[in-house]
Formats: C-alpha cells, structure tokens, sequence
C-alpha cells in the first residue's frame, strides 16, 4: 500500500509542478538580491540575512526561511488534505477498503507518501538554493569555513553537519502539518475543505502569535518554533526554542494521528 501511495506520487505531474511552483521564489530572491541592492550591505540589517548575503552556502537556509511560513504549508495541506477525502470525492475510498487494507494501514500509506512530499520539496529548495547561492551570491572559500550567524568560523562538516539538521527540523515542522491535515480529511467533505480546515488552523495561530492577549497561548502554538532552524547557525547553537519545536511537533503529530484514525475507523463509507 505505500508502495503504492509513493509511485502514484512520483509519477504525478501536480506532484512536480507544486514543487517547482514553490522553488520558484527563492529562485527570484536570489536573482534579485544579486542584480540589485535590495540587500543590506553586509554588516548591516538583520544577522542571518548579512551572512548569507555574503556566504551563499547559507542560501538553503534562507529559501527554508521564505517558503516555510506560507508556501510549503499550503502545498502539505493540500497534498495531506486530499489523502482520505479525495478518495471519498471521487469514489475510489470504498473501492480501496473492499481489498484486505486495514484502515489504520492506509491512513499510515497517505502519511509516508505526504511525507514523502515534503522531503522532495525541501530537497528540491535546498538543492536549488545551494547552487544558485554559491554561483550568485558571495562564496566563501570552503577551506577557511563559513561565517556562522554570530560571526564565528564553521568548517564544512560543520556546515554540512548543521544545514541536514536543519532541513529535519524543517521536515518535522510539516509533519504536524501533515497530520493536522490527514485528520481533516478524515472529517471533511471535500479535499479543499480539509485543506482550508488545516490552513485556517495555521493562519490562526500565526495571528495568535502577534497578540499580547494570547501570550500564555504561544508555546503551544503549531507554528510558534517553525524558524527557530536559524539557531543551529549561532555559535553555540542555541537549543532551547529547537528542543521545544520538536516537542510539539511530535505532540501535534500524535494526537491529530490519533484523532485522525480514531475518526477514520468509525467512518462509514458509503460513496
């Protein structure tokens, strides 16, 4: 069943043309950010933004920076959000449960292949990122190290070692989002609807987060941590917001999982 998931996600054109939809504005902030100044000059502005500006090998990390907010978790929402509902719209769900799949089994096949999802998009922002960094913008000489956030020297395994982490984390960060929407697509109507559901939820807690008021709401909030990536590239690393991030992502994870199955096997299939 996750073979099958997968190979119908590979072989999808949507599949490839979102992800190119998405990789395609950092590609235009680094074209513009080397063609004009739009930058600050470095050692001015915000600290990360001046490193990358000159070492583009921390470009992947601000491509993360720009799609991750917005862009990334839409395309999740709506990959994750089409999992169960999609098959009910179209009328293929009580098709696939007459063979012998359990419900828990499938719903665990359309995480993996939305996970699945995310890794290629992140990759495919990475690896595009990576290269149009160090051929448009400054290039460190990789035998002297790149500058870290807080001015310091990282070695290249250092770099490599920090940047994998950091694509994880951001990994995870869509994890929730993936079973966020897994479980509305258990309870919604139409692909969409469990889309905006799951999007609904993120932009409220993005607006939660600029309000006073909701202060004691903001360590439990899904998108609270979801750039606190930034701080593997401190010297030291600071780990306090990351540890936190990956604890409320895994707690988002396993309850909506839970919710989501939980809704799932009582579901009654009629279309």
């Amino acid at each position: 069943m996750i073979g099958v998931e997968l190979r119908k996600l590979v072989r999808s054109r949507r599949t490839w043309t979102t992800i190119a939809l998405i990789d395609a504005l950092p590609v235009v902030v680094a074209v513009l950010l080397a063609v004009t100044d739009l930058g600050p000059r470095p050692g001015t502005g915000p600290a990360f933004l001046s490193a990358v500006l000159t070492d583009g090998t921390l470009y992947p990390l601000a491509a993360l920076g720009i799609v991750l907010p917005l862009f990334l978790p839409i395309a999740v929402a709506l990959v994750a959000g089409e999992s169960i509902a999609g098959e009910a719209q179209q009328g293929t769900l009580r098709y696939v449960l007459v063979r012998p799949v359990g419900r828990g089994r499938l719903l665990l096949a359309k995480l993996v292949a939305s996970m699945a999802f995310v890794v290629l998009a992140v990759l495919v922002v990475a690896g595009t990122a990576y290269l149009l960094g160090t051929a448009l913008l400054g290039d460190q000489d990789l035998t002297t190290g790149t500058t870290s956030v807080s001015g310091t020297t990282l070695s290249t395994p250092e770099l490599v070692g920090r940047t994998l982490l950091a694509l994880g984390y951001a990994m995870l960060c869509m994890l929730g989002v993936a079973a966020i929407a897994l479980f509305a697509s258990t309870v919604a109507d139409s692909p969409l609807g469990a889309a905006m559901a799951t999007m609904a939820v993120l932009i409220g807690s993005t607006l939660l987060l600029t309000l006073d008021a909701a202060e004691a709401l903001r360590p439990w909030l899904p998108t609270r941590y979801w750039l606190a990536f930034v701080d593997l590239f401190r010297d030291p690393v600071l780990w306090r917001d990351l540890v936190r991030g990956v604890l409320l992502q895994g707690a988002y994870v396993v309850v909506f999982l839970a919710a989501a199955w939980a809704s799932f096997a009582t579901k009654d299939v009629t279309d």
